[in-house]
């Protein structure tokens, strides 16, 4: 099983949204076949390991990290190619979430004779669909916040320069993350103050790369037509999100910058008196988007804190003292009351990216 769950990582930012997995056939105590979900709307885990296993999956034991698929989408049920090879043995991590396939895979597994057992490195296996997890059951997709900070906190100087307090090789790390990313979400004033195009540009991963949705929140409509976004639009996809405002000034701005390939989206205001986050999520979550990375501004993480809605954080911290009580802080207004009110996190990991120190944490509800 920890094979199987090795190999469904390969998956990552091919697959989604589909979940990553991985299986692992063992006969006799040799491995057959092994194999995993390599792309969306490709072969699944199981049948890549049945292809190099051939007859010797018969009598066999299959370790698969997440329950097999039991109806018929982009491909074929797993159920059905399980029960024909003659496999006498599954052992699964976990169930599968999506209600089509929740409980109903192991019964026909079962009722075919085939001997089922579930829970072998259970949170592991949920922990690597934690996205998969959040889209199929909460209609939202799993939201990754991300800056870099000088070690007393700070993200930009008093003109909001954040160009740059990290390292070469964490910039590097960032664009393997957006690589895997379905979307990247970033604030106006960082629009404006930096000029970004958000692209992932890794010097590695380049055959298995992700075009992310560039997503603006621009409550306004101030991006600039001639920014490098826009510019780079036949790079990668652009959309804008906008206050509702039916004004003939907007409807001319929207038609501009329509005109220019943008997509634009108008939501209302949340209780905040900003854009509604639930309502952008849900909208990138409809369009099958389960992983997020927003790298706004102090603001844009202010909101999405308080909202609830910030799942992980990606802290990039250079070896730098700012020292300036001017400067910009990382995440900014939220209220705090007191200190037990404090936004919880838990760590997951910690390690050195070049001279910098990256935090990886899970945001507690």
């Amino acid at each position: 099983m920890r094979l199987a769950l090795k190999l469904a990582e390969r998956g990552q930012g091919q697959v989604e949204p589909n979940p990553m997995v991985g299986a692992v056939i063992s006969r006799n105590g040799k491995i057959v076949g092994r194999g995993y979900h390599q792309c969306f709307g490709g072969p699944h885990a199981e049948i890549f390991a049945f292809k190099q296993a051939g007859k010797k999956a018969h009598g066999a034991t299959l370790y698969v990290t997440l329950e097999p698929c039991c109806y018929t989408g982009k491909t074929g049920p797993c159920t059905q190619a399980i029960i024909a090879a003659g496999i006498r043995r599954v052992v699964a991590a976990t169930r599968d979430p999506n209600p089509l396939v929740s409980g109903k895979g192991l019964k026909q597994l079962r009722q075919a004779g085939i001997k089922v057992e579930v829970g072998l490195f259970q949170e592991t296996a949920e922990k690597l669909n934690r996205p998969f997890h959040r889209w199929i059951t909460g209609g939202m997709p799993w939201v990754i916040a991300k800056w870099a900070q000088s070690i007393d906190g700070c993200v930009a100087d008093a003109r909001g320069d954040s160009k740059w307090i990290s390292s070469p090789e964490s910039r590097e790390l960032v664009h393997q993350l957006r690589a895997r990313m379905d979307a990247v979400v970033v604030g106006i004033q960082t629009v404006l103050s930096d000029d970004p195009k958000l692209t992932a540009r890794p010097r590695k991963l380049r055959d298995r790369m992700r075009t992310p949705l560039r997503v603006v929140l621009d409550s306004s409509l101030r991006t600039p037509v001639n920014s490098k976004l826009i510019k780079t639009i036949r790079e990668a996809p652009v959309l804008i999100v906008h206050r509702k405002n039916s004004t003939a000034a907007v409807q001319r701005r929207i038609a501009a910058l329509q005109k220019r390939g943008v997509q634009t989206l108008a939501v209302g205001l949340g209780k905040s008196g900003h854009l509604d986050w639930s309502r952008i999520l849900k909208e990138l979550a409809r369009r099958g988007c389960t992983n997020v990375l927003v790298e706004g501004g102090p603001r844009v993480l202010g909101t999405l804190a308080k909202a609830g809605l910030m799942d992980e954080a990606w802290i990039f911290i250079a070896p730098k003292i700012a020292g300036d009580a001017r400067a910009r802080h990382a995440v900014e207004g939220i209220k705090l009351v007191s200190i037990e009110r404090m936004v919880g996190v838990k760590i997951e990991s910690i390690e050195l990216s070049g001279p910098d120190v990256l935090i990886r944490a899970t945001i507690r509800r």
